[in-house]
């Protein structure tokens, strides 16, 4: 009998999923013993065409890491849908949108000129990459950018979420486990739509520091703080810190080594928007009772869009701003 189909993409995302693959170390080879890779671009030679002609369903299991940022990353979207039986949003890009989320707070056309007339690029002749040219030869195109980033999930239907920037090795090994055991009708899947390698608590439930320890009158950046107490939660001594709305399952690796979390497993089970909940978790620390000092403590926070929706914005009740939806 043939081995079943194995595929995974790279869309709007910085391949660090990819490296978290290869990270599993020798559990890689488990999957090259059980799956036919048959399309991985980052790892080998591999052609659009050859997914269009595969029978659909005919791929077992898709890993889709990145968010949906382009004409082409919408067109794979589709196209792996259809050819895959199980589709996994793999990594936080591809979950909630992620860094390249942050950009729905700008139209197209300021990333541009950010990109292409900010101090950090030479471009004496204003040139902007354009979806059709034409030269001698005949037309080029370029995938052309959509006015805002999208989730997987916002453009086509996905069985599974495994959440991380990008997801912990050790998870991801989980996962091939319990697939290959799948295969050989060891074990089931769990329930379509179930969150994947990760837990289903937050970061504080795996975090050994102490909470309920301190009242704080300020935020502060993490460096104006030091040193830490390396036993008290990090929140509670005045560093903004993702810990109460953050899924758990990353063994709270950052607060852990007295770094605070940032977020980057997503929403904890049952949050509704994460930088809501967060909101509400800084202000439940605050040594004040009247609003308006409250307000003035919270508005200490250094960088707010981005403490709270750093990673989530795509995915969050707000997800971009009316400017970047104008043409």
């Amino acid at each position: 009998m043939s081995k079943p189909k194995f595929a995974m993409y790279w869309a709007a995302s910085c391949g660090g999923c990819e490296i978290a693959v290869l990270n599993t170390h020798e559990k890689i080879l488990d999957v090259d013993a059980n799956f036919d890779v048959v399309f991985w671009p980052v790892a080998m030679d591999a052609k659009y065409k050859d997914v269009e002609a595969m029978e659909d369903k005919s791929i077992l299991l898709t890993l889709w890491n990145g968010g949906i940022r382009t004409e082409e990353n919408e067109h794979l979207a589709h196209l792996l849908r259809r050819k895959s039986q199980i589709l996994v949003a793999f990594g936080s890009c591809a979950t909630e949108g992620c860094i390249p989320g942050l950009a729905n707070l700008s139209s197209v056309e300021d990333i541009f000129a950010t990109a292409y007339h900010t101090v950090s690029t030479v471009n004496p002749e204003n040139i902007h990459p354009q979806p059709v040219y034409r030269v001698p030869e005949g037309e080029l195109t370029i995938p052309a950018m959509k006015p805002v980033l999208k989730t997987l999930a916002q453009v086509v239907d996905v069985d599974y979420y495994m959440p991380g920037c990008p997801p912990e090795s050790h998870q991801i090994a989980a996962v091939i486990d319990l697939v290959i055991q799948v295969v050989q009708g060891k074990a089931q899947l769990p329930p379509k739509g179930a969150v994947i390698g990760a837990g289903s608590s937050t970061v504080c439930d795996e975090c050994p520091r102490a909470r309920n320890v301190k009242h704080i009158s300020a935020f502060h950046r993490i460096q104006e703080v030091a040193p830490l107490d390396p036993n008290i939660c990090i929140l509670e001594q005045g560093v903004p810190c993702n810990g109460p709305a953050t899924r758990s399952g990353c063994n709270a690796r950052c607060p852990s080594v007295g770094a605070q979390c940032i977020g980057c497993y997503g929403p904890a089970e049952g949050v509704l928007d994460y930088g809501a909940r967060l909101i509400t978790a800084f202000a439940s620390v605050i040594d004040a009772t009247k609003p308006e000092e409250i307000e003035r403590i919270l508005d200490g926070i250094p960088d707010p869009t981005g403490q709270f929706y750093r990673f989530n914005l795509a995915d969050s009740l707000l997800r971009a701003s009316t400017k970047a939806w104008k043409k």
